[in-house]
């Protein structure tokens, strides 16, 4: 039977609460983790493969102690992944492998160890980067299986413990079960994902709920969630985005330490989108500007910052007072010059044009440069954004967008 190697990690988006930087780990488990694995000739595993709830279940577990080798990736210091980390060091002497994203710091308990560190750039990683940390982390893999030198604080300190040992019976019924857990969490959020491409949000937005009550307040889910289902303007869109806006207050977003800018520029968006519904409600208004600016403060995200200038300026159209009228419109045209400059300075990396979100920042300076009166410049990265193949939806938010903008000037 093929060793295996049981990963352990936050999935989706996540964002580090010291750094205020949200990571897409599937990004580091399919570009680094699950090839380097799979060169070094093991199974791969991840825990939400397998796992059937927010609690830690027979079948983790029983891998955690059986698996011939665990890799731990701590970036954002999800509390499970510590957690089970913690297990794992406690149930084996080695062949456990820490790894994080290279920015933030090491928890205190654990700094001693070896870790494996890697550049993300957020939405991806670099091909570089991730060719790179495939050839290190193979090597790692490697040498860890040959030399099984204790990693482990436990038995590094005390000399006499003993590890767990699990019965093969036991073992052997894990692996059974082990094709059907497959079919869970991730296959769900899968399905979902391919729903979201095919512009079949209210199929998605099933496929998220099913997966946020598997793993109960996760705020991926939890904002996909959200996002599918006011996408989805059913029963109407009135209805969807009051739903909508429930599904994302779950993840607090008036909380003082809320630092999580895909959860502000989400409900940034659902009050937004109430405003052209109910043009009399300055207040939600007030409020997409709120989130908006929060989400643009925490890590200049180049896509919050647009929505938050394009709502200064929906502000400055429709109030009377002159004086707050002059500001926003200043602030707007500072936030675009900003974001502008955001992206050049993105575009000195040497993968700027395999981003895998490069089409949003193509859409994003079309839309700041028409906002600005950049005419050509307008054009140009009107046509890079549709030379980036993008699917129907983003067409129609791209769109939209544009011609919410064109009418400011009307």
């Amino acid at each position: 039977m093929k060793k295996i190697c049981f990963v352990i990690m936050g999935y989706g988006k996540k964002t580090d609460p010291t750094l205020g930087k949200t990571f897409d780990l599937d990004k580091t488990y399919q570009n680094i983790i699950k090839p380097a694995v799979i060169a070094a000739g093991y199974e791969c595993v991840r825990g939400d493969e397998v796992q059937e709830s927010g609690l830690i279940d027979r079948s983790m577990y029983g891998l955690l102690i059986y698996s011939d080798l665990v890799i731990a990736d701590i970036t954002t210091f999800n509390p499970n992944a510590i957690y089970e980390l913690g297990i794992r060091h406690a149930a084996k002497p080695f062949s456990t492998i820490i790894m994080k994203e290279k920015d933030g710091n090491i928890p205190f308990d654990i700094n001693h160890n070896k870790t494996f560190t890697y550049a993300h750039m957020g939405e991806d990683i670099s091909a570089t980067e991730a060719a790179r940390c495939q050839d290190a982390l193979t090597g790692l893999i490697l040498a860890v299986e040959k030399d099984k030198e204790v990693d482990s604080p436990l038995f590094q300190h005390i000399k006499s413990v003993k590890p767990y040992v699990l019965p093969e019976e036991e073992y052997n019924g894990l692996i059974k079960g082990l094709a059907e857990k497959e079919k869970l969490i991730f296959a769900l959020a899968e399905h979902a994902k391919l729903s979201m491409a095919e512009g079949s949000f209210r199929k998605a937005a099933e496929y998220w709920k099913k997966a946020s009550e598997k793993i109960e307040n996760d705020s991926y889910f939890v904002q996909q969630l959200a996002l599918c289902t006011y996408k989805s303007k059913e029963p109407s869109e009135k209805v969807a985005l009051t739903d909508a806006l429930n599904i994302i207050k779950k993840l607090e977003p008036d909380g003082r330490t809320t630092n999580d800018p895909e959860t502000l520029g989400l409900t940034g968006a659902i009050y937004k989108r109430l405003w052209y519904l109910e043009r009399g409600e300055i207040d939600y208004l007030e409020r997409a500007i709120k989130y908006y600016s929060k989400g643009f403060a925490i890590n200049s995200d180049y896509y919050t910052g647009e929505n938050y200038a394009f709502c200064l300026d929906l502000k400055a159209k429709h109030i009377a007072d002159e004086e707050e009228m002059i500001y926003c419109r200043i602030e707007a045209k500072k936030t675009r010059v900003a974001i502008i400059e955001i992206i050049d300075s993105l575009r000195k990396d040497d993968d700027f044009l395999i981003r895998s979100d490069l089409k949003w920042i193509y859409a994003t300076l079309a839309n700041c440069y028409l906002a600005l009166g950049r005419h050509e410049e307008f054009i140009e990265h009107e046509n890079l954004f549709f030379k980036a193949n993008p699917i129907g939806w983003e067409i129609d938010t791209y769109n939209e967008s544009k011609h919410h903008l064109q009418n400011l000037n009307k």
